[in-house]
């Protein structure tokens, strides 16, 4: 599949093991002159006194994480700004999310939501070696996207894809139903 050639952003979201790393890096890969930004990044960048988000976050877990989305958005526009296209992932759930499309300044937005079901997130998770969640924080997670994320952007339900599957489909169905802002 070739997609348009225009320079574009893309934000992928969804929760913990939803596939946006894998899927970020091999749409990247299959874009020219393209770039991933990876929101994750700001936060481990944080050595000390780095709040964590949680179901009841502190104040200041809410201002780490919004400070996160801001560089987020910030590099987006610089990288797009040199003329590159830039795929930019990260857990960016409810009014953060609208929040993040006005962040990003450089148009076109696209935005996609993967969301496979939550069990499907636990046998990822499990997958993964990773200790990052239990079942409670997988249903809490995927409640706060599916009811309480606006619903903006091309949602997939990756739960029987392959990330080169998810791929493909969003090269194909993106540009036309994916735009934001």
């Amino acid at each position: 599949m070739t997609p348009p050639l225009q320079q574009v952003i893309i934000l992928i979201t969804g929760i913990q093991a939803a596939g946006k790393s894998t899927v970020a890096q091999l749409l990247a890969e299959r874009l020219p002159r393209s770039v991933h930004v990876r929101g994750d990044l700001f936060r481990r960048m944080v050595i000390n006194g780095r709040e964590e988000m949680a179901p009841e976050p502190s104040e200041e877990a809410v201002r780490q994480l919004r400070l996160r989305h801001r560089l987020t958005a910030a590099t987006c526009d610089e990288y797009f700004r040199e003329g590159f296209t830039v795929i930019a992932q990260d857990v960016v759930l409810g009014e953060h999310l609208t929040e993040m499309i006005e962040l990003i300044r450089h148009r076109p937005l696209l935005v996609v939501v993967l969301a496979p079901q939550p069990d499907v997130i636990a046998a990822r998770e499990a997958a993964r070696g990773k200790d990052a969640y239990n079942r409670w924080t997988i249903d809490v997670l995927d409640d706060g996207l599916r009811n309480h994320t606006p619903h903006l952007g091309l949602w997939l339900d990756t739960s029987d894809q392959t990330p080169e599957e998810t791929v493909d489909e969003i090269l194909s169905r993106a540009w036309a139903e994916a735009v934001a802002g």
